[in-house]
């Protein structure tokens, strides 16, 4: 259901190498723009990935910035790429932000979460009891199952011939929440149980006995990809807007936190005995 390249990663691939071009060339984005033909906030738009360049904006910037042939066919066709759609285009009305065609093009996938289950590990009744109460306003049930379905396209992605490494680290509140009640919370906790048993899936619980820990400050999530020209990029998602971080910097940082959570969270064996545990514990209650 998913074609092999990602719109959304090309996107960001191309803006980053016409910024690069235009540097090298020694024209700042005023000069570009001029001798382009375009706004400033133009040239801003396409650098930065909030504006598809057209394969004729491709081409005059590569003539402009003076790009080998070959050089500037890739872009072209890089160009080209960008205007395909992804599968999620399809619940445009569901998934905003690029986080999604960005994780679909991922080939690890680092995950610390506090509160819920990963988005990607979740069941469809626990995702549905999540989507039912996560916003103030009231949402009819189609919207609701709209939301449910997309959720469940995307957790295809981990079954793919091509699917990424996921490692996901939850905090122990996660797994003993019950969210929806103690039948789902055991039908999710075994959803986990399952998952774990896949080559590409690693589950691991921070356990309370952890204390003060590095990811005290919140969740967080650091995707990695194929490519050396497509750097890793931390996103961190709150209800006052999503943060995409690309600096490396402080990518790096997030990378660094998520290795010390991991050092401080049980092994993977553990955490599926802990899991186990609390599951036959809801089962008693």
């Amino acid at each position: 259901m998913s074609p092999t390249y990602s719109p959304t990663v090309r996107l960001r691939r191309l803006a980053r190498e016409l910024r690069r071009m235009r540097e090298a060339s020694g024209l700042g984005p005023e000069d570009a723009a001029a001798r382009l033909g375009w706004s400033r906030s133009k040239v801003s738009r396409i650098e930065t990935g909030r504006t598809r360049a057209s394969a004729t904006d491709v081409a005059n910037a590569c003539d402009l910035y003076g790009a080998d042939s070959s050089v500037r066919a890739g872009l072209i066709q890089l160009a080209k790429e960008v205007r395909q759609r992804g599968w999620w285009t399809a619940y445009a009305d569901v998934f905003t932000g690029s986080y999604i065609g960005l994780e679909d093009e991922a080939v690890l996938i680092r995950q610390w979460e506090v509160q819920l289950v990963p988005g990607l590990l979740q069941t469809e009744d626990y995702a549905r009891t999540v989507i039912s109460v996560g916003r103030p306003e009231p949402r009819d049930a189609d919207d609701i199952q709209r939301r449910v379905m997309a959720r469940m396209a995307r957790r295809t992605l981990l079954s793919r011939p091509d699917a990424p490494q996921l490692c996901a680290v939850m905090d122990e509140g996660v797994i003993r929440r019950p969210i929806g009640g103690h039948q789902l919370m055991r039908d999710q906790l075994e959803a986990l149980l399952v998952a774990a048993r896949r080559p590409n899936v690693t589950i691991r619980v921070l356990p309370y006995s952890a204390g003060e820990h590095a990811g005290l400050e919140g969740a967080f999530t650091v995707l990695s990809f194929s490519e050396e020209v497509d750097p890793d990029i931390a996103y961190v998602e709150g209800t006052a807007g999503d943060v995409y971080v690309e600096s490396s910097d402080h990518v790096d940082r997030y990378k660094m936190v998520f290795t010390s959570i991991c050092d401080a969270a049980l092994s993977p064996e553990d955490s599926m005995k802990l899991i186990a545990d609390i599951k036959e514990r809801l089962i008693h209650d």
